[in-house]
């Protein structure tokens, strides 16, 4: 199992191995802080996921986009979110995390509204969604935003006595989203005291309603807009909730931080890596990777 979960990393950091399960990938491309590349795997028969990297000499953004319920948003959210970064930022003279939380809402608003507009014909689309995490640098300083549970985790060279394995250590950088995790659990319980079910456990997976995992996303319309619920053919595919309020968000957390010397590359992946490999595991096999690691590289998986 351990050499099945490795076999996608290694294809994609210069290891051997049969490259099918390799649905494409990117050498070292340069960007304005450094190198990035991007490797995708394809884990489902339909490919719901999207990532993507621009560059520019002021700024680079990448982003993950782990769709769910069909590829509809995912795509959504690649043709549009860059957009509306780009738009905000230039509205308020600079890359600010005011920009990037209105870039995401209004990915939010137009997904949502083109759901509504599409609908009646494709009911299913009201429980299309994504995961989206989104990496941004300019001027020496790196924006993580995200919703659900993709991942951004930092590479850097320990500090004197700082417990390390071969010299570098794994900062996460973003919030998982997941109500496996018992703080979120608790978070999206305290938003609905009067629903004792509001997050159940199927098989030892929790889920929200008993439907999904993650806590925020992009889309996910009948699981925050009631009115989407209504829908008798909707009723057909999806088992209705009659919900009293929206129990997801597209509200996504924040980081800011400014690079230094001693950080060395950057990791933005969805679930199916963090699900096989720790933080410190994946970090270190990049270290180890025959590649040459420029500092400020951002590494793309997914």
């Amino acid at each position: 199992m351990l050499d099945r979960c490795l076999r996608p990393l290694e294809m994609c950091f210069g290891g051997g191995g049969d490259d099918e399960t390799l649905l494409w990938d990117t050498d070292l491309k340069p960007h304005a802080s450094g190198n990035y590349s991007i490797a995708v795997v394809q884990a489902n028969s339909s490919l719901e996921d999207q990532a993507q990297v621009f560059t520019s000499p002021s700024a680079t953004f990448v982003g993950v986009y782990d769709g769910h319920g069909g590829p509809q948003a995912s795509r959504f959210i690649t043709n549009h979110l860059f957009s509306f970064v780009r738009k905000y930022t230039a509205e308020e003279g600079g890359l600010s995390e005011e920009g990037i939380k209105k870039a995401f809402e209004s990915t939010e608003e137009e997904f949502l509204r083109f759901v509504k507009q599409s609908w009646i014909a494709r009911p299913q689309m009201a429980s299309v969604g994504s995961c989206c995490l989104l990496g941004a640098i300019s001027k020496n300083v790196l924006y993580v935003a995200n919703l659900g549970d993709s991942r951004a985790v930092l590479g850097r060279e320990a500090l004197e006595g700082e417990v390390n394995c071969g010299g570098v250590v794994a900062e996460r950088l973003s919030t998982d989203h997941n109500v496996g995790v018992e703080e979120v659990r608790k978070e999206v319980e305290a938003l609905h005291p009067d629903d004792a079910h509001i997050v159940v456990c199927i098989r030892g997976v929790w889920r929200i309603k008993g439907i999904i995992q993650v806590s925020r996303s992009i889309g996910d319309a009948y699981l925050k807009k009631p009115n989407f619920d209504t829908n008798p053919l909707f009723q057909q595919i999806v088992y209705p909730v009659y919900l009293k309020r929206p129990v997801m968000t597209a509200e996504p957390s924040i980081v800011t931080r400014k690079l230094k010397a001693n950080d060395l590359f950057l990791i933005f992946a969805s679930d199916g890596l963090w699900e096989n490999l720790t933080d410190e595991e994946v970090v270190q096999i990049i270290s180890k990777s025959p590649r040459i690691v420029s500092p400020h590289q951002t590494t793309l998986l997914k």
